[in-house]
């Protein structure tokens, strides 16, 4: 499986676990890195990925802090973001999850863990917006009186919509 369309956002302080990280998601994501959490706005802002990765521990803008942000903004309050970390107390883990994140990574890296919650948030998160689309076209009784005479609706009504005895 090569390179599909969706963007996998990794936010991380340490060089070296944003290589380890894109290396286990690249064959099947395009994967964009930020070493900051500043730098990871400006990013994110410009081109938004599907899903982000992202670190707690960073200097001068923690992972919470980047969370809070990228949650109050209408443009990316619905990107699913994964914290990877070595905090794994219930508390910090509460904590994230209060603030808006899916799920927790923790570190060291996992890669099969990784992958797999990586899809599994990229299919809930198709899933949810497959729905929300869904939603916006469905047809309503308000929707058809609208468009239908009341003859018609009537006719509609008694035919479709009626329990049969």
């Amino acid at each position: 499986m090569k390179k599909l369309l969706q963007t996998v956002m990794i936010v991380d302080d340490m060089a070296v676990n944003l290589s380890l990280i894109a290396s286990i998601l690249s064959d099947y994501y395009q994967v964009k890195v930020a070493k900051s959490g500043a730098s990871a706005l400006s990013l994110i802002n410009q081109d938004p990925p599907d899903i982000i990765l992202l670190d707690i521990v960073m200097p001068d803008m923690d992972g919470y802090d980047v969370c809070i942000e990228l949650k109050s903004q209408l443009l990316t309050h619905a990107i699913p973001i994964i914290f990877v970390t070595t905090k794994n107390s219930i508390q910090d883990t509460r904590h994230g999850l209060t603030l808006g994140a899916v799920d927790f990574i923790n570190k060291p890296i996992n890669p099969a863990l990784t992958l797999a919650r990586v899809q599994t948030h990229l299919e809930l998160k198709q899933l949810k917006e497959w729905s929300e689309q869904n939603q916006k076209h469905a047809v309503t009784h308000d929707n058809i009186a609208n468009i239908v005479s009341a003859e018609e609706l009537e006719f509609i009504n008694q035919t479709f919509l009626s329990n049969p005895e």
